[in-house]
Formats: structure tokens, sequence, C-alpha cells
């Protein structure tokens, strides 16, 4: 008679909750019975509950993938060939003015304004310092970049170096816009700060970014 009890009580349980439920009754006699309710609502809860363990994850993994992004220029640089480096080689393969150099997607890269005013971009590795590739580009500012280097005794070259004694140099640039003109370099630390720096055409003195602070 208890048992036939405890599966009404059950039964009128689950229909009252809106959901379906399972009643497991072990009987020794009529005076010991015990019952094990589980609810449909309770195995939601414990699937709704993983689902969002496997979004955190997943927001976890894409945030370290972030920050591998921020650092991958740093970590590059450290194999070894600095961007002063990486301007001579490209120099040695294709001769001129080297005008920029950058490390970006896994290697530098350096403008160079070659003779009759052509220019060319030269790919470096930047754990060998080998020449990746080149090609020819089409820019029609050779003029201005002549005329901004007019009586400069301060290379590209000299720039990274100037600017490396401030952290680790992933790019270098002439800024020929302007009374203002001269190299700027940027460079990052360990953590992936960035910092902006502006070098001088004739004495690369190295000074903060104006526009930086």
């Amino acid at each position: 008679m208890k048992r036939n009890i405890v599966i009404a009580v059950v039964t009128a349980a689950a229909l009252v909750g809106g959901g379906t439920a399972t009643a497991l009754a072990v009987a020794g006699d009529d005076d010991d019975t015990t019952s094990v309710t589980r609810t449909d609502d309770d195995r939601d809860d414990r699937g709704e509950d993983r689902s969002d363990d496997r979004d955190d994850r997943g927001e976890d993994r894409s945030d370290d993938r972030d920050g591998d992004d921020d650092d991958g220029a740093v970590r590059a640089a450290a194999g070894g060939v600095t961007a002063a480096e990486a301007i001579t080689a490209a120099l040695k393969h294709t001769p001129g003015t080297a005008v920029s150099a950058e490390l970006d997607d896994g290697s530098w890269e350096v403008d160079v304004l070659a003779g009759g005013d052509t220019w060319h971009t030269v790919r470096i590795a930047p754990d060998s310092g080998k020449v990746l590739g080149a090609q020819k580009d089409d820019e029609d500012d050779a003029a201005e970049v002549r005329a901004a280097l007019k009586g400069a005794s301060v290379t590209a070259e000299d720039a990274a170096k100037a600017a490396a004694a401030k952290g680790t140099v992933v790019s270098v640039d002439l800024d020929d816009d302007g009374d203002d003109r001269g190299w700027e370099a940027e460079t990052r630390a360990s953590g992936g700060d960035e910092r902006d720096w502006s070098v001088g055409l004739t004495t690369a003195s190295v000074t903060a970014d104006r526009d930086d602070d």
C-alpha cells in the first residue's frame, strides 16, 4: 500500500512541474521503501551547464590566441635578425636607398628606392637573414623621398640601430611630410607595449614621438 502512495505522489509532482519524472522504488517490505526521482528539468539544467562550460573554454582559447598575435612580432624579431640587419641584407640583394622596414606576417619587408626611381619590396627571413623574395612596386613618390633625404646623413639602417636602444625595433619608416621630416621607428617590449620614436635625419637623436604621448 505504501509503495502505491509513493508512485502516486511522484506522478502528481511531475504533472504539476510541467516535466516528466521517473521514480525508482526499491522495497524490502512494506515499511522500507526508497524512491529516487529524476526530472527532465534536471537533465536540461545539466546540459546547459556543460554547454556554458564549452563556451567559456572556447573564449579562453580565443583570448590566448589574441595574446599570441600581440607578441608575434616580438618573437619573430627575437629570431636573431634585427631591423638594421634586415635592411643591410635587402640592400645587398637590391642596391638603392632603404626607405622603410617592417616586420610583417613573419618576415621583414624592406622598401628600397633603386636607380631610375623604381621601387622594390624585399622580404627577409627574421631567423636567418636570407632573402625570401623581391618584387617591383608601382610607386610615384620617388621625387618626394629624394627631396626629404637631401642632405641627410642618417640612413634607415642607422635609425634602426639608434632606436634599438629603446626596445625591439619592429618597423622604421621615413616621414617626408611637413617640416618635421625624419625617421619614425616603432619598438615593442616583451609584454607587447608599443612605443613610437622619431630619429633625426642628421643627428640620429631619438626622441619620443609627440603623437605617442
